[in-house]
């Protein structure tokens, strides 16, 4: 099973503000969808607060495994399934029959999981000082960066923003 983090951040490595993405991109949100349900084989991990930030009508996100990571043992919600720690997510996605497995945040998460990854897809959006949550450090001479798209700003698309997928060495 391939393990793959998918981020948007801006120019700072800002990835959040408020509980909320930061900024509007239509093009991203349909190439998350696209990747992330893939043939209807894929899950997605993520944190509680982000499981939170979903508007409630995409919550659970469709066609994928929902694994929800929270220290609490106590917690669930519809259509998630509850993991304490990285080895369980890991091994849900597996026994579900996942195909791929998306990190999809938020900071905590993706630094817990940074090292255990194949890939990183990344849109970086082209702006700074949007955000108070950031992608946490990570060392990219590990890495081989290979730049998939450009889209320039426009109505659905509030910046301009390059999709890249980053493959560790």
């Amino acid at each position: 099973m391939k393990i793959s983090i998918i981020v948007a951040m801006d120019e700072d490595g800002a990835i959040g503000k408020n509980d909320a993405l930061p900024w509007r991109l239509k093009s991203d949100m349909e190439r998350f969808r696209k990747l992330t349900e893939g043939d209807g084989f894929n899950s997605v991990i993520m944190g509680r607060k982000t499981w939170d930030s979903l508007p409630e009508t995409f919550r659970p996100l469709p066609d994928r495994v929902n694994i929800v990571m929270s220290r609490d043992t106590e917690w669930s919600d519809e259509g998630a399934i509850n993991a304490l720690y990285v080895g369980r997510a890991i091994e849900i996605a597996f026994a579900e029959g996942s195909e791929e497995c998306w990190i999809i945040g938020g900071s905590q998460i993706y630094r817990i999981f940074l090292d255990r990854v194949d890939e990183i897809h990344l849109t970086e959006v082209h702006t700074t000082g949007s955000g108070d949550v950031k992608f946490p450090e990570w060392n990219k001479s590990e890495w081989t960066q290979e730049i998939i798209e450009t889209v320039d700003s426009d109505d659905d698309n509030q910046f301009s923003s390059t999709y890249s997928v980053w493959k560790k060495d």
